[in-house]
């Protein structure tokens, strides 16, 4: 079986009892802070097999699969994760810019807000990522077209006369 599979069964077995699925979360989220707070102070890039990141970081090879589902969209390149076995080879080889930019659109506040980032990223630059982040989410609406408008189509009618019925 697949780990990211092993798991996904691991956070559905504690999704029945809404205490059990609360406290599974809070303590994988710790998890992933030490994690985070460990891997952002590396000055090399960590590569290795999912067991031995598992044991660098002293957590299950079932839980690192879900810890390296959550990043790797802010990988340089992604691991193969849907067919990630313990002896998978995989490289934590992340764009600092991209992966703080995912953990403001997570609304993950305990990792976009760790000490670390002071020595990866400045001030600016975060908060500059942060409103971009949160300004992708706007909507612009276009001006709306009034009922004696040309109609946009390019006809010459007018808007109510023709694509406005």
């Amino acid at each position: 079986m697949a780990l990211l599979d092993e798991w996904q069964k691991l956070a559905e077995a504690n999704s029945s009892n809404q205490q059990m699925y609360q406290q599974f979360w809070s303590q994988y989220f710790e998890v992933e802070k030490n994690i985070y707070a460990k891997l952002l102070q590396e000055t090399e890039v960590i590569n290795g097999t999912v067991a031995e990141l598992a044991a660098r970081y002293d957590v299950k090879p079932a839980v690192m699969a879900g810890f390296l589902d959550g990043i790797n969209d802010s990988l340089k390149e992604p691991n193969p994760i849907d067919t990630m076995e313990e002896d998978t080879q995989v490289s934590l080889d992340y764009d600092k810019e991209k992966l703080y930019y995912n953990m403001v659109g997570a609304k993950a506040d305990w990792l976009y807000e760790l000490p670390q980032w002071d020595a990866l990223l400045t001030k600016e630059k975060r908060a500059e990522l942060y409103k971009a982040e949160h300004s992708s989410h706007t909507i612009v609406k276009g001006k709306k077209i009034g009922r004696n408008d040309p109609c946009p189509c390019g006809s010459g009618k007018k808007y109510k006369k023709c694509c406005g019925r």
